[in-house]
C-alpha cells in the first residue's frame, strides 16, 4: 500500500512540476541550513571531549572585589593549585599554564628557508600537563617529556617549520635575545581544532623564573589552574558547589601572608569590601561559558551564538514546511476532483491522509538529498564565513544519522499535516458539482496566520540585521579618547634592549612619522592591574583603595595618541617624573578628588612608592566597548615601579602611502636587529579585532536572515498564487465591466499587504525586546532608532510586493474569455 502511495506521490510531483520545484526547492534551503547548524552546533558542544577525563578536569577561577573592581578571571594565583591538592583529598592532581607572551625562537641547524621566527604561542607548563590534557603524541613520552628545565615540546606543524620532514626529537631550539638552547623531547600531533588549549609549543614551567618569584603571591594571576578530581569524587553541579564552600577558609589561610606582604591584611581587605574566591569551572563549560571570565584563550565562544542558530534553523524549517502547506492549498483546486473520485469510489478519509503524507514525506526526502549535496557545495565557503573546520562526515555519524532521519520524517509529517487534513475534508458531492471554493472562515484565518508569522520571522531578523550591523559601526567610528588611525604598533621593542630608545628616536625622525612613543603596552593589549591607596593631603589614607590598570610610557605617549590633558602636565624631560603619575577622570571620580593634581598614591606592591599626581587626562577607551573605562594611570618609564616584560613602540604615520612607510621603518629596524623578527600591527585593527567574534555572527546571522526571506518569500508566492487561482473568474467578471489592470492588481495585492503589516506590527516589539537584551552587553551602545523600523518595515513591503506582483499581474492581464468560457 505504501508503494502505491508513493507512486502517485511521484507522478503528482511530474505532473506538477512549478510547484513540485517551488515546495523542494523551500525544503531544501530549510533542511540545508539545519544541516549547516546542526554542523555548527555540533563542532560548538564538542569542545574538549576527545580529552579522557573531560568531565573531571576543572579550572581554578578567582571571582574577586579588589579595589573596589569586581571581576572573574580564568587565571589564579601561581600557588593556588598545590594549595588545593594539599587541603582537599577529592582533587587528585593539579596542573598549571603560563603565559609567557611572544618570544623569537631561532633554529641551531638551519634546515629551512628561514632560520628564526616570531612565535605568539608558547606556553610555560607543569611537567605533569601532558598526562592531565592527553594530547596524542607522535615523539616522546608523556610522562617524562617536561621534566628537564630546557625541553620543549613541539606540534607536528611547529617541528616541520624548523627541522623540515626529519626527526625533531633531540634537536636544538634557542629561544629570545639570550639564545636560550632547548632540546626537542616530544612532538605532538597537530592539535585538534575542537581544543580549546591551541599552542605551537610547550616549555617546563620551570624554565620561567618570573612563575617561582611569584610563588608566595595571590594576587598575582599569571597562570592558569587545572585540577582532576579523582574518580570516586561526584561530579554534579551540587556537589562541586558543595566543595567549593569549603574554598574560603583555605584561601584566607593561605593568601593571608601574600597580602600582608603587600600591605593589605586579609581581614582588612575583606572589611573594606574586598573578595577574593577560588571557583571550579568545567573544562567542558569553558568554550561557550567564559562570558564575563576575563581569560587568554583565542578560541572561547558564546553558548547564546549556539541558541541564536539554534532558533534561526527551527524558524526557517518552519517556514519551509509553511510554504508547503500554502503551495498544497494553493492547488487544492486540482487536487479536489481526485479527492472526490476516490472517495465516490470508495476510498477511505484515513487512506487518502496516508497518501498525501507519503507525498510530503516523499518531498522531504528528495529535498534532504538535495540538501545533502548542497550542504558539501557551500560547506568550505560557510567554513570561511564562520572561521570554522567543519566536515560533512560528522553528518554521517550514527547518532547525528539517525536524528537527521528522523527530522527529514517529522518535517514531511508536520509539512503535510496540514494539507492531507484540509484536502481530505471535502465532500465529494460539492467537488463534483463545483461547490469547492466556498471557502470556510477558519481555513483562511489558518493561511493567513501562516502568512504573518512568516513575515513576523523575516521582518524581525531584518530588524535585528540592522541593530548588528549598526552597533559594529558604532565599534568603529566611536570617538575613543584616542587617536586610532594611522598608528603602527611595533611589538616586541624590548628586543632591541638599550637601543630601544635609539631606534625610537630613527622613527621619529622619518618624515613619512609624526611622532613615537615607547610604552609597556598599548591600548586593546594586556594591561598591569594592582591595588593603589590614595593618600590625603592631611597624610591620612582616604576610605577607599583603588583598583588601577595602567601603562608604563615616556612623555611622547600622550601627544602620539592624541589623549586630551584636562588638568596639569605631561610628562617632561624638564622635570624629574620617576614618581609621578597621570589618571584619568575615572579614577579621580572613583576616589572622590576634588583637585587631583598634586594628590598623592601610594603603591604597596613596590615597597610603598609614593607617586604624585601630575595630569589628569579625559577617559579614553582601551579596551572594547563591551567594557566602561576603569580607572586607569599613566607612569613614566624612570619610575620602574614594575616590569611585564613587554614593551611596544607606537608611531604614528601621516596619511599618504603606508606601506611605504612600513618599509622605511622595516629597514630601520634591520640596521638595529638584523636577526630578528619586524612584527607590526595598525591599532584601528587590533580594536576592529575585539569584535571579531560579533563581526564573524553578524555575517552567518546575515546569511541565514536571506535565506529565511527567501523561505518566506515562496510561502508569500504559494498564498498568491491561491487567491490568483480561486478568484480568477471574479476578475474575468470584473475585466469585462470595465475594471482596469491597475485596478485589479490593488484588488489581489491589498489584503497580502494588510498581513505584512500586521506581521511588522507583531515584529517590532519582538525584536527591540531581544535586540535590548544583546546591546546590553556593550557599555558603550546606539540607541534602536525608529528608522530601523520603518526601514525594515519598507524592506519587507518591498519584498512582499516583488513576491506576489508576477502573480497578480499575469492573473490582471488575463484574457476573461478563456476565464468565462467554462461558466
Amino acid at each position: 500500500m505504501f508503494r502505491n502511495y508513493l507512486k502517485i506521490a511521484w507522478r503528482n510531483i511530474l505532473r506538477n512540476k512549478t510547484s513540485s520545484f517551488i515546495n523542494i526547492a523551500g525544503l531544501t534551503v530549510g533542511i540545508s541550513c539545519v544541516f549547516l547548524i546542526v554542523l555548527y552546533i555540533q563542532d560548538e558542544l564538542g569542545f574538549d571531549k576527545f580529552f579522557k577525563n573531560a568531565d573531571r578536569i576543572y579550572q581554578v577561577n578567582v571571582e574577586g572585589n579588589f579595589g573596589g573592581s569586581e571581576f572573574i578571571a580564568g587565571t589564579s594565583p601561581p600557588p593556588a593549585g598545590t594549595a588545593l591538592l594539599n587541603a582537599f583529598p577529592e582533587i587528585e592532581t593539579t596542573t598549571r599554564i603560563f603565559y609567557p607572551g611572544d618570544e623569537v625562537v631561532r633554529c641551531q641547524e638551519k634546515t629551512t628557508a628561514q632560520s628564526f621566527f616570531t612565535e605568539k604561542k608558547i606556553w610555560g607548563v607543569d611537567s605533569n600537563f601532558l598526562q592531565v590534557f592527553d594530547y596524542k603524541m607522535l615523539e616522546g613520552n608523556a610522562a617524562t617529556c617536561l621534566l628537564q628545565k630546557n625541553a620543549v615540546i613541539l606540534t607536528k606543524q611547529s617541528a616541520k617549520k624548523y627541522f623540515g620532514d626529519g626527526p625533531a626529537i633531540g634537536k636544538t631550539i634557542l629561544f629570545g635575545n639570550d639564545r636560550e638552547p632547548f632540546s626537542v623531547s616530544g612532538v605532538l600531533d597537530n592539535l585538534p581544532s575542537g581544543s580549546t588549549f591551541q599552542f605551537d609549543m610547550l616549555r617546563s614551567m620551570v624554565s620561567y623564573p618570573v612563575v617561582k618569584r611569584f610563588n608566595w603571591s595571590w594576587v598575582w594571576l599569571q597562570v592558569s589552574t587545572y585540577v582532576r578530581l579523582r574518580d570516586n569524587v561526584p561530579d554534579d553541579a551540587v556537589a562541586i558547589q558543595k566543595l567549593e564552600t569549603k574554598f574560603p577558609a583555605m584561601v584566607k589561610l593561605q593568601a593571608a601572608t601574600a597580602f600582608k606582604r603587600i600591605g593589605q591584611p586579609f581581614d582588612e581587605f575583606e572589611r573594606k569590601g574586598g573578595k577574593w574566591i577560588l571557583h571550579l569551572q568545567p573544562l567542558l563549560d569553558i568554550h561557550l561559558h567564559s562570558a564575563g571570565i576575563g581569560t587568554n584563550f583565542t578560541t572561547v565562544s558564546d553558548i547564546k551564538y549556539v541558541y541564536i542558530f539554534s532558533v534561526v534553523a527551527f524558524f526557517i524549517m518552519i517556514l519551509a514546511c509553511v510554504n508547503f502547506m500554502n503551495l498544497s492549498t494553493a492547488q487544492s483546486s486540482k487536487r479536489a476532483k481526485e479527492v472526490g473520485i476516490r472517495k465516490v469510489l470508495g476510498s477511505y478519509r484515513k487512506d487518502l491522509i496516508k497518501q498525501f503524507l507519503a507525498e510530503a514525506i516523499l518531498y522531504s526526502c528528495i529535498a534532504a538529498v538535495l540538501a545533502f549535496v548542497i550542504t558539501v557545495i557551500v560547506l568550505k565557503p560557510f567554513n570561511t564565513l564562520a572561521e570554522k573546520e567543519l566536515s560533512i562526515v560528522s553528518l554521517l555519524s550514527e547518532n547525528i544519522w539517525i536524528y537527521l532521519t528522523g527530522l527529514v520524517i517529522f518535517i514531511g509529517l508536520l509539512a503535510g499535516s496540514y494539507p492531507a487534513f484540509y484536502l481530505t475534508s471535502f465532500k465529494p458531492i460539492n467537488v463534483l458539482k463545483g461547490k469547492l471554493f466556498k471557502t470556510s472562515g477558519s481555513n483562511r484565518f489558518i493561511r493567513n496566520g501562516l502568512v504573518v508569522f512568516q513575515f513576523t520571522v523575516s521582518t524581525a531578523l531584518i530588524i535585528c540585521t540592522l541593530v548588528v550591523f549598526q552597533q559594529l559601526k558604532f565599534t568603529r567610528s566611536k570617538d575613543l579618547g584616542l587617536n586610532r588611525e594611522n598608528m603602527i604598533t611595533i611589538a616586541n621593542a624590548g628586543r632591541l634592549q638599550n637601543r630601544e630608545e635609539a631606534f625610537r628616536e630613527a622613527v621619529a625622525a622619518l618624515p613619512q612619522i609624526e611622532g613615537a612613543s615607547i610604552a609597556t603596552s598599548v591600548p586593546t593589549k594586556n594591561l598591569f592591574t594592582d591595588l593603589y591607596v590614595p593618600i590625603a593631603a592631611n597624610n591620612e589614607q582616604l576610605s577607599k583603595d583603588i583598583s588601577l590598570s595602567s601603562f608604563v610610557v615616556d612623555e611622547y605617549f600622550i601627544p602620539a595618541l592624541k589623549i586630551q590633558l584636562l588638568q596639569g602636565r605631561n610628562f617632561s624631560k624638564d622635570f624629574s617624573d620617576s614618581l609621578s603619575v597621570i589618571v584619568n577622570e575615572a579614577t579621580v571620580k572613583q576616589i572622590g578628588w576634588k583637585n587631583p593634581v598634586g594628590e598623592h598614591l601610594k603603591y604597596p606592591g613596590n615597597s610603598d612608592q609614593d607617586f604624585v599626581v601630575i595630569g589628569v587626562v579625559k577617559d579614553f577607551n582601551f579596551q572594547s566597548l563591551r567594557t566602561a573605562v576603569s580607572p586607569f594611570a599613566l607612569f613614566h618609564a624612570a619610575s620602574k615601579t614594575y616590569d611585564i616584560g613587554t614593551s611596544f613602540i607606537l608611531a604614528k604615520s601621516k596619511p599618504g602611502n603606508i606601506n611605504n612607510t612600513i618599509q622605511k621603518i622595516e629597514t630601520k629596524w634591520k640596521s638595529f636587529s638584523p636577526d630578528t623578527p619586524f612584527d607590526y600591527s595598525f591599532l584601528d585593527e587590533e580594536f576592529a579585532a575585539l569584535y571579531r567574534a560579533d563581526q564573524r555572527m553578524s555575517v552567518v546571522f546575515n546569511l541565514f536572515t536571506m535565506l529565511a526571506i527567501f523561505v518566506a518569500c515562496l510561502g508569500l508566492f504559494g498564498l498568491a498564487a491561491y487567491t490568483a487561482e480561486r478568484r480568477t473568474k471574479e476578475i474575468g467578471i470584473r475585466k469585462v465591466l470595465g475594471a482596469s489592470i491597475q485596478s485589479v492588481v490593488v484588488l489581489l495585492s491589498k489584503d497580502f499587504l494588510k498581513l505584512v503589516f500586521l506581521a511588522a506590527v507583531i515584529a517590532f516589539p519582538l525584536a527591540a525586546w531581544y535586540m535590548n537584551i544583546w546591546l546590553q552587553e556593550f557599555a558603550y551602545r546606539i540607541n534602536i532608532s525608529w528608522w530601523i523600523f520603518l526601514f525594515a518595515g519598507l524592506i519587507a513591503l518591498i519584498i512582499a510586493v516583488g513576491t506576489i506582483s508576477s502573480q497578480t499581474i499575469k492573473t490582471a492581464v488575463s484574457n476573461p474569455v478563456k476565464s468565462l468560457r467554462s461558466e
